[in-house]
């Protein structure tokens, strides 16, 4: 009994080894899969953040960007907006007793300021107009009128030993060129139905509008204005042969034949022209003549028979004369008898525009039924201020 009870017991334990291996083996398995798995999830967050974060860079780059500064003149443009439309004034006027824009109500003159991106475009045409502006010194100014200082004479000077006496020298003269500002104004008009349609892009088409017809007037007035409730133009001046010329007058040189060139040596005369300048002035120089003066001179050739005309180089660039810039402006003089149809000079320093750099508008929905005219006004003035600086071509013999 005792041998079979040990020989049983002995087969037992030989039968529950390969039971334990199994199970060892698949604890082992078991753990390295726990560790796969872990591995594998810990990989697949990571991935999870990284889309994450690309997804909100994504998502960040196509929003619009914030303000990183105040537009204070958001409230004002509004205002000015509702007003040209409907006529609304409120927002305007709350604007003044709020004190967020300063002088926007003008009682006094009439209307309402321009919002300033308005009145931003409408100096960029000016500025950008076949205008004396483009050439001339612009200031702006708050008072009624500009004063400009000229000393047009010279210091008196010598030589002196150590012994000798000393004379008295010329003191220099100083005058006063006064500059009034006249009222420009334009009064542009639109159907309340195009006001009313909110597609209208109404601030665009009053500053185009206005601009068109002040760059009209301002280039007519610069040139030839009369100087009564207008600016002066520079050929309103009194002229003088620059064989005698003396301040107060524009200098001229003839061409030697009655409203032409002369038949002979019709290059002679421009070339005269640039050089009764002085050369302090030269190295600033303009000329300024209309497109059919322009087509006249633009044929014309030095003795070699090379073109004094030339185009610009580059797209924007004026063309040249003997290597100066010309300014295209169709207010000068055709040729002509006696005409003054070409002008040399530095225009910065021989003719100044002054203007208030504020604009105003006033709305009338009354006067022109079913439209509504826009009153726009400025002030603006101009004048010679350096009567050495311009120099004239007559179309005459003397």
């Amino acid at each position: 009994m005792r041998q079979t009870e040990t020989k049983a017991r002995a087969g037992e334990g030989v039968s529950d080894a390969p039971a334990h291996e199994v199970k060892t083996a698949l604890q082992g398995f078991l753990g390295e899969f726990k560790g796969f798995q872990d591995e594998m999830t810990s990989k697949l967050q990571q991935q999870e953040e990284r889309l994450t974060m690309l997804d909100r860079k994504t998502h960040a780059a196509g929003r619009p960007a914030l303000s990183t500064a105040v537009d204070f003149d958001a409230p004002h443009k509004k205002a000015f907006a509702a007003y040209l439309r409907s006529g609304d004034d409120d927002g305007l006027r709350g604007l003044a007793l709020e004190g967020k824009a300063l002088n926007t109500q003008v009682n006094a003159e009439g209307g309402f300021l321009v919002d300033p991106e308005t009145s931003e475009r409408i100096r960029g045409v000016l500025k950008s107009t076949a205008s004396i502006r483009a050439i001339a010194n612009v200031v702006a100014v708050e008072a009624t009128s500009f004063d400009v200082l000229v000393d047009h004479s010279d210091l008196g000077s010598g030589w002196a030993t150590e012994t000798g006496t000393l004379t008295e020298t010329a003191t220099p003269q100083i005058d006063r060129i006064s500059i009034p500002l006249h009222e420009l104004s334009a009064m542009p008009k639109a159907s309340q139905r195009l006001l009313d349609d909110s597609a209208f892009d109404i601030e665009g088409w009053l500053a185009e509008r206005i601009a068109d017809r002040f760059s009209r007037a301002e280039a007519q007035a610069f040139v030839s204005g009369d100087g009564i409730d207008k600016p002066k133009g520079f050929l309103s001046h009194s002229t003088i042969d620059n064989g005698v010329w003396a301040w107060g007058s524009l200098g001229y040189i003839p061409t030697g034949a009655a409203g032409d060139f002369s038949p002979t040596a019709a290059s002679d005369a421009i070339i005269d022209l640039v050089y009764a300048l002085n050369a302090e002035y030269r190295a600033n120089a303009s000329f300024v003549m209309n497109s059919k003066t322009a087509g006249a001179v633009r044929k014309m050739k030095d003795a070699d028979g090379r073109f004094l005309w030339s185009d610009g180089l580059a797209a924007g660039e004026p063309a040249r004369l003997m290597g100066y810039p010309v300014l295209v402006a169709e207010d000068m003089p055709d040729i002509g008898a006696d005409a003054f149809a070409i002008a040399f000079g530095d225009f910065h320093n021989g003719y100044t525009i002054a203007e208030r750099p504020d604009m105003r508008v006033l709305r009338d929905p009354f006067s022109a039924k079913p439209h509504v005219l826009f009153y726009a006004s400025k002030r603006v003035g101009g004048d010679i201020s350096d009567f050495a600086a311009i120099k004239l071509l007559k179309f005459a013999v003397a």
